[in-house]
């Protein structure tokens, strides 16, 4: 299983096209099995395959198995990264911090919730939401260097621990809802400026 976590979807077989429906309807198959209940650990791909309308052959030859279809999927789920204009530290990192546990596609809200339990339960699991998240934490750090390449930001910050002071407040209020008192719409922007306070060049 840890040997397919990280790979993207394979090619198709030589000389059969894929079909981009076809991976739509597998794609989407995993994602509402996983909104309706099913654990990733009991997620199976003869249950994709049923949803989808598809064989099992059909996903093997797109997915090298069940993690790299995964994470292709919750990767979907995640939604396109957001990408910093560079122009402001400030304003990119309240943009990174703003798209912190946020998700359009409304099966987030019940399937991401559901992956805590099983990262900490599989080393596997554990993997694929990292190189889910890795990206988008490079990001924030990219940004962080940039501020202080720019003088911006004290060069001695911790990388690491600033990107979680910066990150925790969001999660914790858009995953649990942990004070309902909180504005989310301004948080971002409270968060970023927080923390700015204790990390910029005096």
């Amino acid at each position: 299983m840890a040997s397919s976590v990280g790979q993207s979807s394979v090619s198709a077989v030589a000389g059969r096209p894929r079909s981009l429906r076809a991976d739509e309807a597998i794609v989407e198959a995993a994602l509402d099995l996983l909104a309706e209940g099913s654990t990733i650990e009991a997620l199976s791909i003869e249950a994709i395959a049923a949803r989808a309308g598809v064989g099992k052959a059909t996903i093997y030859r797109r997915w090298a198995g069940k993690d790299a279809l995964l994470l292709d999927a919750l990767r979907r789920l995640k939604g396109i990264m957001a990408q910093p204009a560079g122009h402001s530290v400030r304003d990119d990192l309240v943009l990174l911090v703003g798209a912190i546990g946020k998700n359009i596609d409304p099966r987030a809200a019940k399937i991401m919730p559901c992956l805590v339990p099983a990262v900490n339960r599989s080393p596997d699991q554990y993997q694929l939401y990292q190189n889910i998240i890795a990206p988008r934490r490079q990001l924030m750090r990219d940004v962080l260097r940039r501020g202080i390449d720019e003088g911006l930001l004290r060069p001695d910050i911790d990388l690491e621990v600033t990107m979680a002071l910066l990150t925790g407040p969001m999660l914790i209020q858009r995953v649990l809802q942990w004070n309902p008192e909180l504005d989310e719409r301004a948080l971002p922007e409270q968060v970023v400026d927080a923390v700015l306070e204790g990390i910029r060049v005096r």
